[in-house]
């Protein structure tokens, strides 16, 4: 289950096939090793998703294509 609440840093140790995805989404440091290891560690996926002018819902979407649950809220 990802918890959108959490780091993309944290996200992407738990699940490292999540990084290939969040690039193709957009998420282009996430394959750099150093900006996952610092802008990574205090940025979340919705706060990328903001920053890039992206739909959340549109990324949610995907990250359930390709098999994973999504928390969203509290």
């Amino acid at each position: 289950e990802l918890d959108l609440k959490k780091s993309v840093y944290e996200l992407t140790e738990a699940y490292p096939e999540l990084i290939g995805i969040l690039k193709e989404l957009g998420f282009l440091g996430v394959a750099n090793p150093v900006a996952r290891n610092t802008l990574g560690r205090m940025t979340t996926i919705p706060q990328g998703v903001e920053k890039m002018k992206q739909d959340l819902n549109k990324v949610i979407t995907k990250l359930k294509e390709a098999g994973f649950e999504v928390k969203t809220g509290t």
